[in-house]
């Protein structure tokens, strides 16, 4: 367990990304957020590009990703945007990012949109995820919430690599941002049956072996990558209702009804949850540093595989930080990917 105290900033659970970025100018800064058409995604979208960074929407929807940039573009203008990031000018002006089409879950849509990135990148936030109320598969047999959560945003990293080298040089240094979830705390990784192809499928366990995938992934790409100038932190955003829960089973409804009502989570706003995002991404404390798990705006506390939620809603279990897990997660999953 990590004996060092935790790294933290000035920022705390009722901040909002506006508030993290306020006084900070990302002119010149290129930006991927994945899932961007919704929910955290949009905000975390919207206030780095109001912040001067050039920001590309990766959507599966790209009809539903123009509109979202067009609505960006709009609240930029009406914000008083200079529109110096780079991007076209929307109806209204302001600065407008740029869609590009991403199914995490197709190697082919994947290969694709790292093929049609040229140039640096700054900052690659892997926010895009997906819940399934029952068992549903890729076309190579992985099971969905696995492949999508953990596979598809290793293989757009790992492809990206070259790209975020370059940004590392161009203004030293790189970032990427994992969004994981306090649904990690659930279940870690089970190594001899990942796909559900012999235990029974339960979708919250499925998901949880995901978001302790995304924590894992930061930890190893921030070993293999430190060198090259770029580091990898995961982040919990906390309790918000977005689209991710359209999918939930009535059990899985009831579940998280009773975690709030035992005070495990308070709900917070879109604009709250996509700080501690932002934090990951701009933060001064996080520049150099990486492989940590971030909750509430500052580096979450490490508790025991065993811990009890009720009683750690706020930390990170040890299996979600293990070096050696997060080395074996990496090569069976490059392995399955052909990379």
């Amino acid at each position: 367990m990590t004996t060092r105290e935790p790294l933290s900033t000035p920022f705390t659970a009722t901040s909002t990304a506006d508030d993290v970025l306020r006084g900070i100018d990302l002119a010149g800064v290129r930006a991927i957020v994945t899932g961007a058409s919704s929910g955290i995604g949009i905000e975390t979208a919207r206030a780095l590009t109001a912040a001067g960074a050039e920001v590309t929407l990766a959507v599966r929807n790209t009809a539903a990703g123009e509109a979202v940039a067009e609505a960006i573009a709009k609240s930029t203008a009406e914000s008083g945007g200079s529109g110096e990031s780079g991007g076209s000018g929307g109806a209204t002006g302001g600065p407008r990012p740029r869609v590009v089409r991403l199914d995490l879950a197709d190697r082919t849509s994947v290969a694709r949109c790292v093929d049609a990135w040229d140039g640096p990148l700054h900052l690659l936030i892997n926010n895009a995820g997906v819940v399934t109320g029952g068992l549903e598969r890729t076309r190579e047999g992985w099971e969905l919430q696995f492949a999508t959560n953990h596979l598809g945003h290793l293989a757009l990293s790992t492809g990206l690599h070259d790209a975020l080298a370059l940004g590392a040089a161009d203004r030293g240094g790189a970032r990427i941002v994992a969004v994981s979830s306090t649904a990690h705390m659930r279940a870690g990784i089970d190594f001899d049956d990942l796909h559900f192809e012999r235990r029974g499928y339960d979708p919250q366990i499925a998901y949880a072996q995901s978001k302790t995938a995304n924590s894992l992934f930061a930890v190893e790409a921030s070993r293999r990558w430190a060198s090259d100038g770029i580091v990898a932190n995961a982040v919990n955003p906390g309790g918000v209702a977005t689209g991710l829960q359209r999918n939930f089973t009535a059990r899985q409804r009831e579940s998280l009804d009773a975690a709030e009502a035992a005070g495990v989570f308070t709900y917070k706003t879109v604009e709250q949850g996509a700080a501690t995002t932002i934090v990951a991404a701009v933060a001064p404390q996080f520049a150099h540093s990486g492989g940590h798990y971030l909750d509430d705006c500052r580096e979450a506390y490490t508790v025991p595989n065993d811990a009890d939620l009720a009683q750690h809603p706020h930390g990170v279990k040890e299996w979600a930080l293990d070096p050696a897990t997060a080395h074996h997660l990496w090569t069976i999953s490059t392995t399955l990917l052909h990379l």
